[in-house]
């Protein structure tokens, strides 16, 4: 499967941020936002680290946001990773393809993550499936020796 040129331009937006992120670029941060970014977040509040991030209440980096996989699905780009054995992360960034501003952001800590297309079609017969297809599933670590809760996000 080929990935389109708005694909590509959402992608490297992200990937961008992540960079810019470890490097300390907050300007190149910033101008990756929009003003009014919609945030969601699963998991226990003190692991909220991404959030500290970019609102500067973490001044160094408390968390390494090490990507090890990136997906693209229209305007989201899904990223996980690991944090030594014990932290699972997956971020889901909306990006508007006209701008390339992030506008949403959903992060999950220690959650597995299943993404469910959920939209409508113009064919009946897809529109009376019961069973919507996923587009995206949360890759298991063989190291975790722990369940983690699991969510469905449908897209």
């Amino acid at each position: 499967m080929s990935i389109s040129q708005p694909e590509l331009h959402v992608r490297k937006n992200v990937e961008t941020l992540y960079d810019s992120l470890k490097h300390g670029d907050n300007e190149t941060v910033s101008k990756l936002l929009a003003i009014d970014l919609e945030w969601w977040f699963h998991g226990p509040p003190n692991c909220q680290h991404m959030m500290r991030m970019l609102t500067g209440e973490s001044l160094e980096l408390e968390f390494k946001f090490e990507p090890i996989n990136i997906a693209v699905i229209d305007d989201r780009v899904i990223v996980e990773g690991w944090e030594g054995n014990e932290a699972y992360w997956v971020h889901v960034w909306t990006v508007n393809v006209q701008d390339g501003l992030i506008t949403q952001f959903r992060e999950y800590f220690n959650t597995w993550i299943t993404v469910k297309d959920m939209r409508i079609s113009d064919s009946l017969w897809e529109i009376k499936q019961i069973t919507k297809p996923t587009v995206w599933q949360s890759e298991p670590q063989e190291h975790l020796k722990r369940s983690l809760p699991g969510l469905v996000l449908p897209i």
